[in-house]
């Protein structure tokens, strides 16, 4: 499900998956999963609690939530601002907006702690006038970050292979730029 039609045209160049377009918030879908995914959306939500409890009706009884959000809103920069985020979140905050909204909390990790350096640092170096640009220059600054450079790539890609595979396996890592957590609904909630 894609709220927007451009991510849906991008989204049938990567998948021969069934696509609806629609809002999760009022969906249109009457049937339950026992898994739904929502990966880097729930920081773009005004209200975040909306979209949880309406994902929670999704849900089977046994069902399960994946996600994922940024993490640290001491990262928070021209990229958020690009990507138009209204916040990042720290493992507590994730936690306690799922809680709050019927769900209990399975498995809670930080994930991209090899380039958390670098983001710290480019962050925290780039001039106060680059951090505080009008929106244009901050979605061209935003795409520079995505410019793809084949062996730093290729690098990158091996890297944070390794650490999927480690969060994979249920173990945690304690520092990362974002987080992904796993919930269902808490028994006993209506």
């Amino acid at each position: 499900m894609e709220l927007w039609f451009e991510g849906l045209r991008f989204a049938q160049k990567r998948t021969s998956a069934l696509l609806v377009q629609a809002d999760v918030r009022q969906c249109p879908l009457t049937k339950t999963f026992h898994l739904v995914g929502l990966f880097d959306v729930l920081e773009h939500l005004p209200d975040e609690n909306e979209a949880l409890l309406a994902i929670r009706q999704l849900l089977a009884l046994d069902g399960k939530l994946i996600l994922t959000v940024p993490a640290h809103q001491a990262l928070w920069s021209y990229f958020d601002e690009a990507a138009m985020h209204c916040r990042r979140y720290s493992p507590r905050q994730v936690c306690d907006r799922l809680k709050e909204a019927g769900f209990e909390v399975e498995f809670v990790s930080q994930f991209m702690a090899f380039i958390f350096p670098l983001v710290w640092l480019v962050r925290r170096i780039a001039p106060a006038g680059q951090r505080r640009r009008d929106p244009q220059s901050a979605r061209e600054m935003a795409a520079a970050e995505f410019r793809i450079v084949p062996l730093v790539n290729g690098v990158l890609n091996w890297v944070l292979g390794i650490e999927a595979r480690w969060v994979g396996r249920g173990h945690r890592l304690p520092i990362g730029t974002s987080l992904v957590v796993v919930a269902r609904i808490r028994q006993g909630s209506s």
